[in-house]
Parts: C-alpha cells; sequence; structure tokens
C-alpha cells in the first residue's frame, strides 16, 4: 500500500517558512539527490496556499498529480489538478488503494495538522536546515494533539543539513496522547 509521507524542510526551530512566507533560508545542499527524492512520488497532496504558491512559480511536474483541499477553489480546467473540498479522509484512502508511487504531503501545517489528527499521515521526514528563524509558520500549527513518532533514519550532511525520518505511530486513544508501537497505516 503507498504511504502518505510528510516529506519537507524545516528551521531548527520549527518554521517551515518564514514571517512573510519566505522559504530563501532552505539550503540546496548537493550532497542529497533531490532528483531522486522527488521521483519517489506521484501524488502531491497540498492545501490551497500551497497550490497558490506552486501556481504562482508556473510550475509543473510531469507525471505528477496534484490533489488540493480547498474549500474555496473552484474545479481545475488543468487534467493533473484535482480540488478536493470535502473531508479529506476516504479520498486519502483512495489514494493509498490505488497502484503506484508514494504521497507526497506537500507544503502546508494546517493541512498536516488536520491529516495527522485524521490518522492519514504514515511518515513525517523532515531536512532541518541549521538556521533558527524566529518566528514564521509553524510546522504543526497550534493547537495540536500529542503523536508519538519512531525514529527510523536519520543522515547528517556536512552542510548541517540533518534528514530525520518517523513512523507516525497509531494513537491508542484520542484523549491520553499514548500510542501503539505500529506504525499508522
Amino acid at each position: 500500500m503507498r504511504r502518505v509521507r510528510y516529506q519537507l524542510a524545516c528551521s531548527l526551530d520549527g518554521y517551515i517558512a518564514g514571517p512573510r512566507g519566505e522559504f530563501d533560508w532552505i539550503v540546496m545542499d548537493p550532497e542529497i539527490d533531490f532528483e531522486a527524492q522527488f521521483a519517489q512520488f506521484d501524488t502531491l497532496l497540498m492545501g490551497r496556499r500551497t497550490y497558490e504558491a506552486v501556481e504562482a512559480e508556473g510550475s509543473r511536474w510531469p507525471g505528477k498529480q496534484f490533489v488540493v483541499f480547498s474549500r474555496t477553489l473552484q474545479a481545475s480546467a488543468r487534467p493533473w489538478v484535482r480540488i478536493v473540498s470535502g473531508d479529506p479522509v476516504p479520498v486519502v484512502a483512495e489514494l493509498k488503494a490505488q497502484p503506484g508511487k508514494d504521497i507526497w504531503l506537500f507544503g502546508g501545517g494546517e493541512l498536516f495538522r488536520s491529516m495527522l489528527d485524521a490518522g492519514c499521515v504514515d511518515t513525517v521526514e523532515l531536512a532541518v536546515i541549521p538556521i533558527l528563524l524566529g518566528g514564521g509558520i509553524p510546522m504543526l500549527p497550534s493547537p495540536a494533539r500529542r503523536r508519538s513518532l519512531k525514529l527510523t533514519s536519520y543522515r547528517a550532511f556536512r552542510s548541517g543539513i540533518v534528514l530525520l525520518e518517523y513512523a507516525v505511530l497509531q494513537a491508542t486513544s484520542e484523549h491520553d496522547g499514548q500510542a501503539s508501537a505500529v506504525p499508522a497505516q
């Protein structure tokens, strides 16, 4: 079964973008094979703001399906973009059941929070950039439930970037914040 992987860059103090949404602080380390990482996915999940930023850049990623969760966007004329205004859980379950590569939860902390709460996220994969922004858009905005993670891999680079991969553990109770040792499905 395909996995939903929240793969992102964040500052050491937990921000995914600066106070004005800037991401010029993200180092493109030549030791990291971005092409190989990108090739692991054929579907990207994103919220409206992330999608609008991607569109503003004029980005088009051949072979990638965009699934955009938004209550305000209208259906897209672009065949690679699917706009979803309802509950993301059945959409994600449908995508995970289809054949294909893994699914990249791309951008937005608010979408990450809602997907995490719904049990839709399988891994959290951070490229921790050695910078303290002191403010900005948090990786996991408040309010958020406590979730336990299990470290599955890590790698440090000469640039100071550290790649961390965690499996999201299933919550055993919505109220107690406890988690089992079983990764989310």
